[in-house]
Order: C-alpha cells, then structure tokens, then sequence
C-alpha cells in the first residue's frame, strides 16, 4: 500500500510538473479570465479606485521616502550578491533559483541523475576533473642554488612559494628516503635533512652526511702469531647529500654537474647492489626503489645539465638512454625534456617520432604535448600563411590541420599563447605546476618561446587563429569540445603556486551575474528617482501619473472591448443557472 501511495504521488507531481511546464500560459489565461469574472462580487473596480484614490492624496515625501527606501534595499541586496560572488564565483540568487525553483519548474536536477546514474562513485567527469587538479612535479624545473636563489640575489624576489617548497619537501621525502635509512648513519641524517625548512640547516646536513666514514666490516687476518691487522672497508659517499648539494649550495651549472656526477658514483654503486639483494624481502625491496629513484633523478639532472651549458646533443643522448634503461618510469616525464632539447637542435622528425609515442588517447596530455604537435603542423604552412588571402580563397587542407591543432592545445590550456606572444610577462617557471593551469603556461612557454620564434611565421599563425577555439568551446564551460571540461580548481592551486607578484592568468573569466547587474541598476535608478522627486516633487508627480497613465493604457483598451463583448450582469446570469 505504501508503495502504491507513493507511486501515486509521484504520478500526480509528475503531472503537475508537465502542465506547469508546458501548459503554463492556459493557466495564466485561465486565471487573469476568472478574475475578470470575478470582478463584480469581487469588488476589484471599487478597490482600484479606493487606492488611485489614497495614492492621489500621499505627499511628495512619501514618495521620496519611497524610492529611497527601495534604494538602501536594493544597494544592501547588490553588496550582498557582490560579496558571495567574489566568495564563491556564482550569484546566490541565481544560485537559489536553479536548485529550489527549477526542479519545481520541471527542470532536471543534475544531481539526482548522476546520483542514479553513478553507483560506483562519482561520475567521470568529476573524476576527471579532480585528477586533472593534481598538481605535478615540473620536468623542466630549475636549479635553486644556481637559478632560484640567484633571481632572489639581483631581483630580492623570492620566485618560490612555500606551498611549492614544501611539495617539492614531500617528493624528496618519498622519492629520496625508505624505512631502512636508520641502518646507514648517512641516510638518516639525509632523512632529517629533507624535512628541514631552513636552507642552511639542510645544506649543514647534507656536509655532515659525506663527513660519515662509518666501518662497514673489520676482517682480521693473521700475519703473525702475536699480532693481527685490521681491514676497513668504508661505506661509499651519500647520494642524496651529494642531489642536495647540486640542487641548493652549487652556485652555478658547472658547480652542479661537478656535484651531480660524484652524485652518479655514489648512487650507481648503491644501485648495483640493492638490485642483487632486492627480491630477498620487502625491506631490500624498498631499498632498490629508492636507489632507483635517485639514480633515475641524477640521470636526468646531468642530462638537464648538459642541456643548459650548450651541450644539447649529449643531453639527448643520455635522456635517450635514460628512457631505454627505465622505461616504466614514466611518471618523471622524461620525454617533455628530450623533446624541448630535439626542438632546440631543430630535429623535428625525430620530435615527431617522440609525439607519436606520447600523444596518445590513453596517456595524460601536458601543454608541451598539445603545443609541440600545433608548433610542428604550423610550421608547415606558417612561413606563407596570409590572413587576407586565406579569408579570399579559404584554407587549404594542411592550414586547416595547423589551425585545428591550434585550438586543440588553446583548449587544453588557453593561458599559453598570451605569452607566446609577449602579450603578459614570464617569470621563473615554478618547480610544481598544475596541468592546463596558468603555472603550466609559465613553465612551458619559458622554455619554448624561442622555438617558437625560430619557425617562420608560427606566432602570426597563432595570433590569428588562437582566439577563435573560445567561440567552438561550447557554452556554457561545463561542456567541452575536444577535451573534457575545463576544471574550475585551477586558479586556486596556481595562486598558491605562483609568487604574489605575478598576476595570475584567469580562464574562463568570471562574469558578472545577471542578478548583480540588476541589482546594481535597479539601485541606481531608485536612488536616482528618490533625488528627483526631493528636487522636483511636482514635476516628478506630473511625469509619474503620465506614466502610469501610458503604462495602462493597453490595459484599458483590452478591458473596454471585453466589456462590450461580454455583459457586466454575467455574473448574476451565472449564479442563477
């Protein structure tokens, strides 16, 4: 019974939500029709006239008092909207409307049906939208002792937040560190030294770590009968203190690569020999993880290295290499540094070959994935393009694929091109950066703006056609148009990224609220009116009733011809039947 009660009324609030959808404008005829029948008993006639009368004998201050009123209550409702907007980007009235109003209107709640529609978890594009927030280790990020701290030396600037730091604290802790560390003296001290805040008291550390000659065994060997000698063995330097080292005290590149390739020794021999004991538990297991983590690190920076002191084609040969040794260690995005160091040496077959492999459906998508695959198909048609003449004789087919890869990495990140195209500053990239976020056109656009000038044309291309992806993208932003929507966490994470003194890029800009504009009008135009009327309360009088007066005369011509079509006595007729 219960059952069929509620599918009873389910039924009956279905129905009434069909015909206040589609039926609405018979109800509103049929009432405005019943009042009109209804005048005479009623009495509506006598109640307009009573207060035309009343408002007829109210003085001019009444009126101010009036307007003004209406005014105050419009500007507080204006501050209040203006408040929650710039609190929680969206305006309450409206806010209120969709979700109370709307499902009574027969709106679809979206809610409701993701709710009905996911039952194990939350849809996929929630989920997408809050992996695509993770914030990623930037794979071309710079050295803090001989980039970072040297910007703060000149500038006095610090081009690192703490929120960054201290996810690149985080990293080293899991990348640099396993439980084992308090059996080798070096590696705890490492251990601490990583959770250190002060740059100082991590660098101490690191020197106090290569300090350590700990006995790794002492073997006794009988010379002679009344006498023994002791071998030493010594444990080999510290890796980590040596990474340390390079990434903060080392003051220029060169000091780094010195640092980094003692680093090598160190952490390869490490490396050897967890790999022989690594499948006797999960104690030597963890080890041999964490050796190759910092092998793989130092690899990189040495390659990152050579990349910056000239030797270009060396660094790609060891990135390669790196690539083959540790091929599921993608996660390190070693591929985004080969193909900037490729563009650099202008082998764009062989960066062709690399987005082939990694410009794939099933893997994430980064700005230097979507820009490089734009760069290499403008570069084909960018050294002839012509706005004027593609506007007379149309795009060709290779334009078409430049421009259409255009508005594919636009959409994946529309901050960029501002500043491939110088139109906002650059700063130092961050050492995190939040994909298709204003920090990830930062780190991208630092490294590839010249590549981008070296080919022919390419930014003239971008200039023109980089603008027309925000009339495909369709609207409103929930939808997408070749990627899945654009997440709406993006300008939090990249403030907390990003220096207070760079202006962070914004997409899509907020705007204002159909409520806020109205209000903000509606204020106005009261307050306007209230200052009229205190100034002028006799002129004021006579533009109201003249007013009023045109307001209703349609009104008026409707009423005068129903009423000579329709008797005034119906009423009575009716009640007698």
């Amino acid at each position: 019974m219960a059952e069929a009660a509620t599918g009873f009324l389910e039924q009956l609030k279905s129905c009434i939500v069909w015909s206040w959808t589609y039926l609405w404008t018979v109800w509103f005829f049929i009432v405005l029709f019943l009042v009109y029948i209804l005048r005479v008993p009623l009495k509506i006639n006598d109640n307009l006239s009573s207060v035309s009368m009343f408002l007829n004998t109210l003085t001019p201050k009444f009126y101010v008092a009036l307007t003004g009123t209406s005014s105050l209550i419009s500007g507080l409702i204006l501050i209040f909207e203006w408040w929650y907007f710039r609190k929680y980007g969206t305006s309450f009235i409206e806010q209120v409307s969709v979700s109370h109003l709307r499902p009574l209107l027969g709106g679809v709640d979206n809610n409701s049906s993701n709710n009905s529609n996911s039952s194990n978890g939350d849809s996929d594009s929630n989920r997408q939208s809050v992996s695509e927030c993770k914030v990623w280790r930037n794979p071309l990020n710079l050295f803090r002792g001989a980039e970072y701290n040297r910007y703060t030396w000149v500038t006095g600037r610090e081009p690192l937040t703490y929120y960054d730091m201290n996810l690149s604290a985080q990293d080293h802790q899991t990348f640099f560190t396993c439980d084992s560390d308090h059996l080798r003296p070096a590696d705890a001290i490492m251990q601490k030294a990583w959770r250190e805040r002060n740059p100082q008291a991590r660098i101490s550390a690191a020197h106090e770590a290569l300090e350590i000659n700990e006995i790794r065994s002492r073997v006794e060997v009988p010379l002679i009968a009344s006498s023994t000698i002791w071998e030493i063995k010594l444990l080999p330097k510290c890796a980590t203190a040596y990474i340390l080292l390079a990434e903060e005290e080392a003051t220029t590149i060169a000091e780094a690569e010195k640092l980094f390739k003692q680093a090598l020794k160190a952490g390869d021999g490490c490396y050897r020999r967890s790999q022989q004991l690594q499948h006797h538990g999960s104690q030597y297991e963890a080890q041999h993880r964490r050796d190759t983590n910092v092998l793989v690190y130092i690899k990189r920076r040495l390659a990152m290295c050579a990349r910056r002191l000239g030797r270009t084609r060396e660094a790609v040969k060891m990135m390669r290499d790196l690539m083959k040794e540790f091929p599921l260690l993608s996660m390190f995005n070693i591929h985004e540094n080969l193909l900037e160091a490729l563009l650099e040496l202008q082998a764009y077959a062989d960066v062709q070959a690399v987005l082939a492999k990694y410009d794939d459906i099933s893997l994430p998508k980064s700005a230097t994935i979507c820009y490089t695959a734009a760069l290499l198909k403008a570069r084909a048609v960018s050294d002839k393009f012509s706005p004027e003449a593609a506007s007379r004789r149309g795009l060709s087919t290779a334009e078409m694929n430049a421009v259409e890869a255009i508005h594919r990495a636009v959409e994946f990140n529309p901050h960029v091109p501002k500043y491939l195209l110088e139109m906002k500053s650059l700063i130092l990239p961050p050492e995190h950066i939040l994909k298709r976020g204003d920090s990830e056109a930062i780190a991208y656009a630092f490294f590839h703006l010249a590549h981008w000038k070296r080919v022919e044309g390419a930014l003239n291309l971008l200039h023109c056609t980089w603008e027309g992806t925000f009339r495909m993208i369709p609207y409103p932003l929930e939808k997408g148009h070749l990627f899945y929507p654009y997440p709406i966490c993006t300008e939090t994470a990249d403030r907390e990224l990003l220096p207070s003194f760079h202006e962070v890029s914004v997409y899509p800009k907020k705007e204002l609220p159909f409520f806020i504009l109205f209000t903000a009008g509606l204020c106005s135009f009261t307050a306007m009116l209230a200052l009229l009327t205190h100034q002028f309360p006799e002129l004021m009088g006579v533009f109201a009733k003249a007013f009023l007066s045109t307001l209703f005369a349609p009104l008026n011509f409707v009423m005068e011809k129903v009423e000579n079509i329709l008797p005034s006595s119906l009423w009575h007729q009716l009640t007698r039947i």
